[in-house]
Parts: C-alpha cells; sequence; structure tokens
C-alpha cells in the first residue's frame, strides 16, 4: 500500500499477505486516514495475523515534522480527556514511574491520557504478578497507588513523549512542545 492511495474511501485493506513471524499468508494490512485535530491527516497502519496473532500498528503524520519533545502535566480530569497521538518511534517518560522505549514491537496509536495510564498500569500490574522479589512488588503496588491517585483526580503526574519522527503529539494548549535534542 502507497500513501495516498486510499482517497478517503474507507479503508484500504490487503488479506492473504506473507506474515514475517510463521512466514503464512494469513496476514491482514490494512490503511486508513483520520483527521485529528490541532494536528491534522494522519495514516493510520495495522498488520494482524490470523494464525499466530502478530500485531503491528503505526501511525504517520500526512506532513513532515520535526522531532519533538512534548511535557504535559496531568493535573485533574479533564486532563485524563486529553488526545495523544503515539507513533510507534515514540518514547514515553512518566517520570518516578517508567520509561517505556521503542522497539520492533512498538506500536503506534491515537488515544488519551487515560489510555496511555491505563496501559502503564496493566504493564506494572503484570510485572508485580510475576515479580518473586517482595522489595520489587512493594515498589509496583506502590506505583499502582499513585497511578490510580493519578486516574481519579487526586495526584499530578507529568508525561513526556520523545519522538525523532514527529509523528507524536498531545493535543492540548497545556502540553509545552519542543524541539528534541
Amino acid at each position: 500500500m502507497v500513501k495516498g492511495e486510499n482517497k478517503g474511501s474507507g479503508p484500504a485493506v490487503l488479506d492473504k499477505q506473507p506474515c514475517p513471524m510463521c512466514k503464512k499468508n494469513t496476514l491482514t494490512l490494512t490503511e486508513s486516514e483520520t483527521e485529528v485535530p490541532y494536528f491534522g491527516k494522519l495514516f493510520v497502519f495495522s498488520m494482524s495475523c490470523s494464525n499466530c496473532g502478530y500485531h503491528k500498528a503505526d501511525v504517520e503524520s500526512e506532513e513532515q515534522r520535526e522531532p519533538v519533545k512534548i511535557t504535559f502535566e496531568v493535573e485533574g480530569d479533564d486532563d485524563l480527556k486529553t488526545r495523544i497521538v503515539k507513533g510507534s518511534e515514540a518514547k514515553i517518560k512518566i517520570p518516578h514511574i517508567t520509561t517505556i522505549e521503542p522497539g520492533p514491537a512498538s506500536n503506534g496509536y491515537v488515544t488519551n491520557v487515560e489510555g496511555i495510564l491505563n496501559r502503564v498500569k496493566h504493564q506494572i500490574e503484570e510485572l508485580k504478578e510475576n515479580e518473586e522479589d517482595t522489595a520489587a512488588k512493594k515498589k509496583a503496588k506502590n506505583m499502582l497507588k499513585k497511578l490510580q491517585k493519578v486516574l481519579w483526580g487526586k495526584e499530578k503526574i507529568k508525561i513526556i513523549i520523545e519522538d525523532h519522527t514527529g509523528n507524536s503529539a498531545i493535543i492540548s494548549e497545556k502540553a509545552a512542545v519542543g524541539k528534541l535534542k
């Protein structure tokens, strides 16, 4: 699929493609366009294999963008609804909680602050379940308490997105946008 071949007529879909993991012709490729207010047009790509379960998704801005660092302070309920565009190459930092590094399995997506925090919460819950060290379990428990307080609007937290491709954004006047060094 090539950018622009789907001129707003719904998603472009290619079925029965070779999967990069299991090599069977069970991969479905999808490309669609969407408009994100105050960001612009996005191309949304995904690959899903019905045989092995492989999945990869990404978003790409229609226009070429500069590398970007966005800092956002989550201060209450309204901030949880703030729209986030996260490219697959983006690094997400939540100080004193976690850093999510991009890698081969990293996906791009459009969500909101609450969605990001719930993803992080789910990952920490899984780590806590599999952790045997009591100190590490306690640390995970404290991180989960902090995240829950943020989700209830009772505590503040900072989210930082660094994306060298420029395909990420936090759509808010409160977001501090700078150049990535």
